[in-house]
């Protein structure tokens, strides 16, 4: 889940590189509902290793009120830190079972994977999936 601030816009969506694409939300690089109201901060996400599953998640997501996503991202992140910093940039990302991965996508972002495994965020703009 993305969020613009503590409490401001949120954005659910699907990936199977959750830092890759939020490092194209907080460069502007996709067009749309993320740029035109400054949605950025990574604040929540889950992993899957079924893409199916992911999406299926997703969908109940959005499907929820904006209370229960606020209690959802709290949970664990109750300062709403930006949690594409702590995973890139501390050893958050061995607690998040991830691995370094030295390809560098299109972008030139550093990629993070476990093999076999669907990671995702969640976007309230249902044309994310991509």
């Amino acid at each position: 889940m993305l969020a613009s601030r503590r409490n401001g816009t949120l954005y659910t969506g699907v990936s199977n590189n959750v830092l890759n694409r939020t490092w194209q939300h907080k460069n502007d690089l996709v067009e749309g509902f993320t740029k035109k109201y400054g949605v950025h901060r990574l604040v929540w996400f889950e992993t899957h290793e079924d893409i199916n599953v992911a999406i299926a998640r997703e969908k109940q997501i959005k499907g929820w009120n904006r209370a229960w996503k606020i209690r959802l991202i709290e949970k664990d992140n109750t300062n709403w830190s930006d949690l594409y910093w702590k995973i890139t940039h501390n050893r958050q990302a061995v607690r998040l079972g991830l691995s370094w991965v030295p390809a560098r996508c299109r972008y030139g972002v550093p990629r993070f994977a476990r093999p076999g495994m669907t990671t995702f965020f969640y976007a309230q703009n249902p044309n994310f999936l991509r």
